[in-house]
């Protein structure tokens, strides 16, 4: 009797530890989200380690509904460096799932090269938006203008920790 409930508490604990599925925001106007980003956090990934300061993302809408990015940052050594890539749309014309790659055209029609960018916090305004997948590996925080104020960001902070991310990953980008 003592070991079925120790089993089912050590079940019901597993249970709790793990985050619910990622959502994101119910609604995307494409066009109006074009425009400058400003990196205002992230976590931490690999293909952005040249990056030191001004980091930011550029999104133009083009004739075929895909979206060209532009993401540029500066390097230690005070120079940009940029990476242009496409992203579309997964779902419907307000869906905010899309899938975004930097690899080459010619291999579009391979999967792999295809990342997800879940929009998963939009501010109604279109000022700032957090950016994630389904897994919560990577996340964004960006703003349209290179600052965020405290309250909001910390009231991101708030939101982040209730949807399952882990605040302690989280690192501000420099100016």
């Amino acid at each position: 009797m003592a070991f079925a409930l120790l089993a089912g508490l050590a079940v019901m604990a597993a249970a709790q530890a793990e985050p619910e599925p990622l959502q994101t925001v119910p609604s995307l106007d494409v066009p109006r989200y074009m425009g400058t980003w400003h990196e205002i956090a992230k976590y931490p990934n690999w293909f952005q380690k040249k990056c030191v300061s001004s980091t930011q993302a550029t999104y133009t809408l083009q004739a075929d509904g895909r979206v060209q990015v532009l993401n540029r940052c500066k390097t230690d050594q005070g120079e940009w460096s940029e990476a242009l890539g496409a992203a579309r749309q997964i779902g419907g014309p307000t869906s905010a799932q899309l899938k975004v790659r930097f690899a080459p055209e010619w291999l579009s029609f391979i999967p792999l090269v295809w990342g997800d960018y879940w929009i998963v916090e939009l501010d109604p305004d279109y000022q700032w938006v957090v950016v994630s997948e389904p897994k919560r590996e990577y996340l964004w925080v960006l703003s349209r203008s290179p600052q965020m104020s405290t309250a909001t960001y910390l009231s991101l902070l708030g939101k982040l920790e209730t949807l399952g991310f882990d605040l302690k990953k989280i690192e501000p980008s420099r100016r």
